[in-house]
């Protein structure tokens, strides 16, 4: 699995943005489950939001929900975070990646670049 993120660019806060994850290999990427997640300047990389590889099950950051949404389309190999109502604290480089556990919330231990998305305010 090779992941690769898109989407990321520079918004005012109050705008939405749409992030992109797609498998530039040949796996498919409906037999995972898969997350977002972020590293503000200077923090640590934290779980935004995960979906299980049925979709049925989704998880978010207490800080996110009600205002990203996390999906995945099967049939475009690829799982999107669509972000509204973005804020400055939004600020980072978003990665997605494949996640394990209860709550869909351990990475994979390999990252990609990651896009980064930065919020005016």
């Amino acid at each position: 699995v090779q992941l690769e993120e898109s989407g990321g660019g520079l918004v005012q806060a109050g705008g939405s943005l749409r992030l992109s994850c797609r498998n530039s290999g040949r796996d498919s990427l409906s037999t995972w489950n898969m997350g977002w997640f972020r590293q503000p300047p200077g923090q640590e990389r934290e779980f935004v939001a995960g979906i299980s590889y049925d979709g049925a099950r989704t998880y978010y950051q207490d800080s996110v929900k009600g205002r990203f949404t996390i999906s995945r389309d099967t049939t475009k190999n690829m799982v999107d975070l669509q972000m509204n109502a973005l804020k400055p604290e939004d600020t980072a480089v978003y990665y997605c990646n494949i996640v394990w556990g209860p709550t869909l919330t351990t990475p994979h231990s390999r990252w990609s670049q990651g896009t980064q998305v930065t919020v005016s305010s």
